[in-house]
């Protein structure tokens, strides 16, 4: 028996149906793939049964109990709340959503202070994070 390969032997192995499963699992998992968009903020959002959902482009100020500002993950104080917003701004444009994301026990000053802040940075569209209770 003669297992000796001659040269003129090409051996290969057609992996285009491999290749096209792969892509597919792909495309599938990146179609069927949902994004948290929740902030590492421990904030306990009031309850409301209408839902929206935000658009990808938005800034997030999140308040805590006590009353601190967080400003898209990084904790500011009320005076630098304003001025980060006016450079967001700069960056992302007037159009941006502020999403308001207030602890409930929060009082209505200190979301009126972010709302006031956001305004006078010059955003135009406001909105105030809520959760619905089937989110639980």
């Amino acid at each position: 028996m003669n297992f000796a390969r001659r040269p003129h032997d090409d051996l290969t192995i057609d992996i285009t149906s491999l290749v096209d499963v792969v892509f597919l699992l792909l495309i599938f998992f990146m179609v069927t793939t949902t994004f948290a968009t929740q902030s590492g903020i421990g904030v306990n959002l009031p309850e409301a049964s209408a839902r929206e959902r935000p658009s990808t482009e938005a800034v997030s100020v999140s308040i805590t109990a006590d009353g601190t500002f967080f400003l898209d993950r990084g904790r500011v104080t009320r005076d630098a709340l304003r001025g980060g917003l006016q450079e967001l701004r700069g960056q992302r444009g007037e159009e941006t959503v502020v999403i308001i994301r207030a602890d409930e026990a929060v009082s209505h000053g200190r979301v009126v202070e972010a709302m006031d802040a956001a305004r006078s940075a010059g955003f135009r569209r406001l909105a105030i994070a809520t959760h619905t209770p089937s989110e639980e």
